[in-house]
């Protein structure tokens, strides 16, 4: 008999009493559960992107955190008492998600600023300055030697606006633009009575990652070596490169040791719970939707199978090996599955490409396709799906022999 004869007549008298209703019940429910799981697995791995600066972004929880010690009652006036030594900068280097620390270091001697404009102002001022690994910008020029007059500034953007938006309307002061600002000379004089210097400040930068007026550490440790050699140089603050600030070890750490930071910054701890939360429970909602729909498919199985017992009878007497007819029901249900299985990938690839057009505008960047791990998760769920169905069928068959 031809292979083709044979497979109609092992069709005829293996599926004629196959209900269709329950099979497309439990493709239905291998779809939406497969579904499901792709989405929890593709909102884990999207969040993890975002959040760890991967598909070039920054970090979204902020890389670069600047941390100090709090200020309490009993800490008030102890000026050592905010200092970083260098076992509790040791400490803060192995904390978890940490992968680099900087010191701020701040100027130990008086400087006193001034505009000579209309309306012009002068003011005491302090300085700082932090390892140019961690500034978001180096702007041409960024240099200072000993025997320099000209002092090249960077200015953090939010002092610029408090400027403009609050100090200069109250006293009456021209507000200033950027450009403007970086045009303007600034008279510094360094020092204090006869011990003291002049130089010519100029902003050449901005910066919106580090709250403070910087300076190369060459003018800072030159500064601080002239004018105040008997105090001791040690850092008010850290900055740290993060790699996950949402990581609840990390905010714990900072929270046991007292330190402080923009609890803005790790808004995102509250934010990956969330996540998490969610994640977990469409998965466990997908698991649980394809187990439904596993055990339907493979009900359906056995009563097609247990309904063509007379006929399976017959075809074994007739020479057909289980193995064979095993194979022949393996070839006329994988197909539905991986056809489910596809569907849900299509489903998947269409939500991934939505979510990154989504996100573009707002200055996240995600792939336009599922990453691995989603194709991971796809390929277990057919081997898983596939195994089970071949174990249900090759038992129905030998139970019927």
């Amino acid at each position: 008999m031809k292979p083709l004869k044979q497979s109609k007549l092992v069709s005829k008298l293996l599926l004629r009493h196959r209900s269709n209703n329950r099979l497309w019940l439990s493709l239905v429910a291998l779809f939406a559960g497969t579904t499901l799981l792709l989405v929890a697995v593709m909102i884990w791995w999207n969040f993890s992107l975002i959040l760890n600066g991967s598909a070039s972004n920054d970090s979204l929880g902020s890389t670069f955190l600047t941390i100090g010690k709090q200020i309490t009652n009993e800490t008030m006036g102890k000026k050592n008492a905010s200092l970083y030594t260098p076992r509790e900068i040791e400490a803060v280097s192995a904390a978890p998600q940490v992968q680099d620390v900087g010191m701020l270091v701040s100027n130990r001697f008086p400087v006193y600023a001034s505009l000579s404009i209309a309306n012009g102002f002068a003011t005491d001022m302090f300085l700082e300055a932090v390892p140019d690994r961690f500034m978001d910008n180096t702007p041409f020029g960024w240099v200072w030697e000993p025997g320099n007059t000209q002092i090249p500034i960077i200015l953090s953007s939010d002092f610029l606006n408090l400027y403009n938006y609050g100090f200069a309307l109250s006293q009456n002061l021209p507000q200033l633009s950027q450009s403007t600002i970086q045009a303007l000379a600034f008279d510094l004089t360094i020092g204090r009575g006869i011990y003291t210097e002049h130089y010519t400040g100029r902003v050449v930068g901005f910066s919106d990652r580090i709250s403070s007026v910087l300076v190369p550490q060459s003018f800072i440790e030159y500064g601080n070596k002239t004018f105040a050699p008997t105090t001791p140089i040690a850092p008010s603050r850290l900055i740290l490169k993060v790699k996950d600030p949402s990581d609840k070890r990390f905010s714990d750490f900072l929270k046991k040791n007292n330190y402080t930071t923009n609890s803005e910054q790790l808004r995102w701890n509250k934010m990956r719970s969330v996540i998490e939360a969610v994640a977990s429970g469409t998965g466990i909602l997908a698991i649980l939707l394809m187990g439904m729909g596993t055990l339907v498919f493979i009900l359906f199985i056995e009563l097609t199978i247990a309904k063509a017992r007379q006929s399976l009878s017959l075809l074994l007497l007739m020479g057909y090996s289980p193995r064979y007819l095993a194979m022949f029901m393996l070839r006329r249900f994988v197909p539905l599955i991986c056809v489910a299985l596809g569907m849900a990938a299509i489903v998947a690839i269409a939500a991934q490409g939505i979510a990154a057009a989504q996100l573009l505008p707002m200055g996240l960047t995600l792939p336009n396709t599922p990453g691995i791990w989603v194709w991971a998760a796809l390929l277990l769920s057919a081997g898983v799906l596939i195994s089970f169905v071949s174990k249900a069928i090759f038992a129905s068959l030998r139970g019927n022999e």
